[in-house]
């Protein structure tokens, strides 16, 4: 077997494990309503999968480097999420959706301007969510119409997700270890949420489990930062072990005062 041709059938195997992943992930976000769904999008989905991915070709300290560009870039999808929140309530999906968009690339280009340490991917991060996350919280609650599944909702998810993780596979090589970690956290699910959700649930709808999302977008933050911590003494898999864990330790905090809140506000 050439070099070539195993290089070819690792990708598409990545490809295919990291969609698959995603798909069903984003399966149980329709059917679990705004608040559910929102933890879910937030775990690292696609992320994730890229930087085990990422693991397998390099070393624990280009993780750790990796992830240290991907913190603040975790600023510039809260201000997405933020501008298509505030656009869907009124707009299009296309006119909402490319706004968003164009928010984050313009961010993520400043982002890739500065040389960032820890302390200041932190910063931005907090001035970020100190930001958004108030404007957010009166949007979060909307009516979640029944989902009628289209043919070819479940192949645009997968080619969405599959296209992102040979991004990162193909250009880590030679790019370096910054802009891989840009492209790792570019938000391939919320971006499938809003193309898919946005046309059959309406603006409003979908816009919610954006809003949802922000408190799990501080805690997959937080987990970002535990990787680019953890990776040069742990290794590139306790670390990204660690980085799940408290990911989804927070996710499931969130859960449970979701869960402590609505039972305070049912009738007795």
């Amino acid at each position: 077997m050439s070099p070539e041709f195993a290089f070819a059938l690792q990708l598409v195997l990545r490809m295919a494990i990291a969609a698959a992943f995603v798909v069903s992930a984003s399966v149980i976000t329709e059917r679990a309503g705004p608040v559910i769904g929102a933890l879910v999008a937030t775990l690292p989905i696609s992320a994730g999968p890229s930087y085990v991915f990422l693991a397998l070709d390099h070393d624990a300290a280009f993780i750790s480097a990796s992830a240290l560009a991907s913190l603040p870039v975790n600023a510039a999808t809260i201000m997405l999420g933020l501008t298509y929140v505030l656009l869907a309530q009124r707009h299009s999906m296309v006119v909402s959706f490319a706004g968003g968009v164009a928010v984050w690339l313009v961010l993520a280009a400043l982002i890739r301007t500065t040389t960032w340490s820890l302390a200041g991917g932190l910063a931005v991060n907090a001035v970020a969510f100190a930001i958004c996350l108030p404007l957010l919280s009166r949007y979060r609650h909307a009516r979640m119409p029944p989902v009628t599944r289209r043919w070819y909702d479940i192949p645009l998810r997968a080619a969405l997700v599959a296209t992102l993780v040979a991004l990162v596979v193909g250009t880590s090589g030679w790019v370096g270890p910054q802009v891989t970690g840009v492209i790792a956290l570019f938000p391939m699910v919320f971006s499938s949420m809003m193309l898919i959700l946005h046309p059959r649930l309406g603006g409003p709808a979908t816009a919610a489990v954006i809003a949802n999302s922000g408190w799990g977008l501080l805690g997959f933050g937080i987990s970002i930062a535990v990787l680019h911590v953890a990776a040069r003494p742990l290794g590139s898999a306790a670390a990204l072990s660690l980085a799940l864990a408290t990911c989804m330790c927070w996710n499931l905090g969130l859960w449970g005062l979701s869960r402590r809140s609505k039972a305070r506000r049912s009738p007795a």
